[in-house]
């Protein structure tokens, strides 16, 4: 296979990458973004557009067109502990245009915007092209080896950015040195049947040392089980009845439903973790999202924060890739400019997680903390949280100019 020449390499076409390759697109830059996947379509992943994601589009002129993807509104973010329900989270008043998160399964919305980004003649998605890893020369990074059905082949580009997930390929091949922060839990996710009108609970449902978190996704519950970290083998020797027992033991109006859960291959582990690298670059090469700093599952705002990562990394490189003239001081500047909204936001889903240690010690039915009722009456409270988790820290803005 011949070798492909671009400004660009665009490594993972999750939410990171198929928008910094299609905002790179809008602004000019030719730009190619391998996927090793033949489409968009994993299930168990993150849903969640959040408010200031969707204002990203609004400066786009694009929201109309996204609102028009099948998605439900999410306005507030309730929970139950024990027989107790409360309203934790109110997005009714983020200083956003749009007040509400909106629940996208994740490949219609990487289909949405990939589909923005072919309408310009500089924007290439290729699919099952696998980069198995880097092209190097004098120090530099000068693109990526890539596995196709078609044989092995090599993309050269001016700049390489790692977009593929967690377990980044790029940053392995780089070498680049990741901090891991303890996490306590793991979240077993499962489908389950839902009726008309049935409320769901995105923060949780807690009782019996455990909790359970409910995303409505219309016909069927997306459902998380939230267990103590790397005990999904204790869970499965119990036996699934005990598995189905715990759900209908803690979220009582699933009790005539779990039953749909019949196999193990139902219910799938997602590991988590929440670190970030110490340095996000090498000469020709950035990483971004999950490759440079894997978030918990808590709050949903993983993908927002990669899609933010995409936004300030256009608005500085798009010039400079024009130019040919992308810099390790601009690559730093992106990880400067980034670094902080990760480590507060980790700092945070830390927060939670100690908290989530402390249900997980009392494995008899809960009785509400006279102090947890009190923090519900306490005003602004949910409009507070619903602007930290809807807006986040330093959101990015589109910059004119530049499409």
């Amino acid at each position: 296979m011949p070798t492909l020449q671009t400004t660009c390499c665009i490594v993972g076409g999750g939410p990171a990458g198929v928008m910094l390759g299609f905002l790179l697109a809008r602004a000019g830059v030719p730009v190619v973004v391998i996927e090793k996947h033949k489409d968009f379509f994993r299930d168990f992943r993150g849903d969640t557009v959040h408010a200031s994601t969707l204002d990203l589009f609004y400066e786009l002129g694009l929201l109309d067109e996204l609102l028009k993807v099948p998605h439900q509104k999410l306005t507030s973010l309730d929970g139950v502990f024990g027989d107790f329900t409360f309203q934790a989270v109110d997005f009714s008043r983020v200083p956003t245009h749009c007040k509400f998160v909106a629940l996208m399964p994740q490949w219609d919305f990487l289909n949405f915007v990939s589909s923005q980004g072919k309408k310009f003649r500089t924007f290439d998605l290729l699919m099952e092209h696998e980069a198995v890893g880097l092209v190097q020369e004098n120090g530099r990074i000068r693109g990526v080896q890539v596995k196709t059905a078609n044989g092995n082949s090599e993309i050269h580009a001016d700049l390489v950015v790692g977009c593929d997930g967690r377990h980044s390929a790029m940053r392995e091949a780089a070498g680049l040195a990741l901090d891991e922060i303890g996490v306590p839990i793991d979240v077993l996710w499962f489908r389950i049947s839902r009726r008309p009108n049935e409320a769901n609970a995105g923060l949780g449902n807690f009782n019996y040392g455990k909790a359970i978190i409910l995303i409505n996704r219309g016909d069927y519950f997306q459902a998380g089980m939230i267990i103590a970290k790397d005990s999904f083998d204790s869970v499965k020797s119990l036996g699934l009845p005990a598995f189905r027992e715990n759900v209908r033991r803690i979220v009582p109006f699933l009790g005539d439903r779990v039953d749909e859960l019949t196999d193990w291959a139902q219910i799938k582990l997602l590991s988590v973790q929440i670190n970030r690298l110490r340095q996000w670059y090498r000469p020709g090469l950035l990483c971004i999202g999950d490759a440079a700093h894997a978030m918990s599952p808590a709050g949903g705002v993983g993908i927002n924060l990669a899609i933010q990562d995409a936004v300030a990394a256009g608005n500085l490189l798009a010039l400079p890739l024009r130019q040919k003239q992308v810099s390790e001081m601009l690559l730093r500047r992106v990880q400067k400019r980034r670094e902080f909204p990760v480590r507060v936001t980790q700092m945070l889903q830390c927060g939670i997680h100690n908290l989530l240690q402390r249900v997980f010690r009392n494995h008899s039915a809960v009785r509400v903390p006279t102090v947890l009722r009190a923090l519900m009456r306490l005003p602004g409270r949910q409009q507070l949280l619903g602007r930290m988790i809807g807006v986040g820290v330093r959101p990015e803005h589109i910059r004119t100019g530049l499409g």
